[in-house]
């Protein structure tokens, strides 16, 4: 059913709650997966200012994610899952719709906080613009706490 998964993640435990349920999806369906991480170019610091980041600082938070992301890569491995790391620079919900559909992955597993109400409308929700834009399954846990 599953041939490859694609699972973004933040750097934040919260988001890794995610990382069970893709282990054992994985293990049963002999599926692959990649590990995404996507960091964004501007980073907001008030509503007045925007802060762009310079190419050196970029590099070194992508550098970050990948060591990240490689750890955790090594962890599935060792497990027996296949796993790769994919790092894309852009907006985070354009940078997880588009990377799954560049690499045709089955499924997009990925934890969310859970908000809702006003908390979503003003933090705005990740999960939700993806399922919004996606065309494949997608597999959301609700996970309020833990970073």
């Amino acid at each position: 059913m599953y041939r490859r998964i694609l699972v973004p993640l933040d750097g934040s435990p919260r988001a890794e709650r995610i990382l069970p349920h893709v282990e054992e999806l994985a293990a049963k369906f002999g599926a692959a997966v990649t590990l995404l991480q996507v960091v964004e170019p501007i980073v907001p610091v008030s509503s007045a200012e925007v802060y762009i980041p310079s190419g050196d600082q970029l590099s070194e938070r992508l550098s970050r994610a990948k060591e990240y992301l490689e750890a955790i890569q090594a962890k599935m491995r060792l497990r027996g899952i296949p796993a790769e790391v994919h790092l894309v620079s852009k907006a985070v919900v354009d940078g997880i719709c588009e990377t799954a559909e560049a690499l045709q992955v089955d499924l997009i597993a990925m934890a969310s906080h859970g908000r809702t109400g006003a908390a979503r409308v003003f933090y705005g929700s990740v999960a939700a613009g993806v399922l919004n834009r996606v065309d494949r399954p997608l597999l959301i846990i609700r996970s309020r706490s833990g970073g």
